[in-house]
């Protein structure tokens, strides 16, 4: 029997309660945004990862794009972010106008190579963007005094990894800024779209509402019978730079409360599926995944594997004979981003990255959801094992 294993494009589905929860309000929520129940998310998510300054936004990209305000980068700074991420941990920075460095990621942990940072750091280096990508959380924190003494912030990007933590503490807490994702794919969503962002020195957070909202902030003016559309104090200590608009609204921030509630739940399902997946594939040494299961270190934003060419066997074979023959489809990330035309052409071309190149050349990404049944996840893992075996008859041929 085939079953259909598509590629998701929603991390987990909603209960009848749940529903109900939101669409009461959608009902009865006055403002429809910017009120109690983006207050409420905050304080959810400010308990969590155990620190204050807390903004809800529209993204992770427009937290990203926050942070690189108050970074206040100049032409000539230069930021150190992995080559293999997303594009969105990138762009922001790149349009403030200074340089990109590209960093190469740990062949084991698929994720940036502290070690190769070091040797990238200059004199010229503002920040470096710590991405924790798939769900693993790296351990920065030797890392972290380094870089106090020759005053480089560092920004961690959890787009990928809420809920994973780095020696018992949430992943994003440690650097001096953070930004997760609660994008329609991640671990948990505000229906489709949103973000949060975290920021630590207490002066820089106070900017942070008004370069969220146009430069709105809160107005001290007591007023009892009339309104004013206030901006409040629109000198935001940010020479020629703008605020944004990157707002949630209330229903959205409503999804972030109920995603909250059961976000450990949903990454224990993951953790303990992706256990089970990559034990049942342990025979087979072609196929190489990142292991870190102690501690909650990884919740599996997604699950990728390094596929080792055999001969004229690579992992396209792989990913056709899935597909092809039982219907399941994978996915390839991440495009090595100073591979871009975009990154190019704005002068970010340059890069010394041979784990990034080798990984994304023999990389797989599995469909791997927490709404998918037991039935169907079961099915993948047979599949994926029958493929691998059916491929090593091929290479024997």
């Amino acid at each position: 029997m085939v079953m259909k294993i598509n590629w998701s494009g929603r991390s987990h589905n909603y209960t009848n309660q749940e529903i109900n929860f939101l669409t009461k309000i959608i009902k009865k929520a006055d403002p429809l945004t910017q009120g109690e129940y983006l207050r409420k998310f905050e304080g959810i998510f400010s308990k969590y990862i155990g620190k204050k300054n807390i903004f809800a936004v529209s993204s992770a990209a427009a937290a990203l794009e926050i942070i690189a305000l108050l970074l206040d980068l100049k032409k000539n700074d230069e930021i150190i972010i992995p080559a293999h991420t997303y594009c969105a941990s990138a762009i922001p920075f790149a349009r403030q106008g200074c340089k990109i460095v590209w960093a190469d990621i740990n062949f084991k942990t698929r994720v940036i190579d502290l070690e190769d940072v070091k040797k990238k750091i200059t004199s010229k280096t503002k920040a470096i963007v710590i991405v924790h990508l798939y769900g693993y959380a790296l351990d920065f924190r030797d890392m972290i005094s380094f870089c106090r003494k020759r005053k480089i912030k560092i920004v961690e990007d959890c787009a990928q990894s809420l809920g994973a933590e780095i020696g018992g503490k949430k992943a994003g807490s440690l650097g001096d800024f953070s930004c997760y994702s609660f994008h329609a794919q991640k671990n948990i969503t505000t229906l489709g779209e949103g973000g949060m962002v975290y920021v630590k020195d207490n002066k820089l957070a106070t900017k942070v509402s008004g370069l969220r909202h146009n430069g709105h902030c809160n107005f001290s003016l007591k007023r009892k019978n009339y309104w004013i559309p206030a901006m409040g104090n629109l000198d935001l200590d940010i020479k020629k730079k703008w605020p944004y608009k990157f707002t949630l609204s209330e229903v959205q921030c409503g999804a972030g409360i109920v995603g909250m509630k059961k976000l450990d739940k949903l990454n224990d399902i993951r953790i303990k599926r992706a256990k089970k997946f990559v034990k049942s594939l342990a025979m087979f040494d072609e196929l190489n995944f990142n292991k870190e299961f102690s501690n909650r270190k990884h919740v599996y934003h997604l699950l990728s594997a390094y596929y080792k060419p055999q001969g004229s066997i690579n992992k396209n074979n792989l990913i056709r004979n899935l597909y092809k023959n039982y219907s399941i489809k994978c996915a390839v990330q991440y495009y090595p981003l100073y591979k871009y035309p975009l990154f190019k052409k704005m002068g970010f071309g340059k890069n010394n990255c041979p784990n990034t190149e080798k990984f994304y050349n023999n990389m797989i990404s599995f469909p791997f959801h927490v709404w998918m049944s037991d039935k169907e996840f079961n099915y993948l893992k047979k599949k994926v094992k029958k493929s691998l075996i059916d491929l090593r008859k091929k290479i024997k041929d």
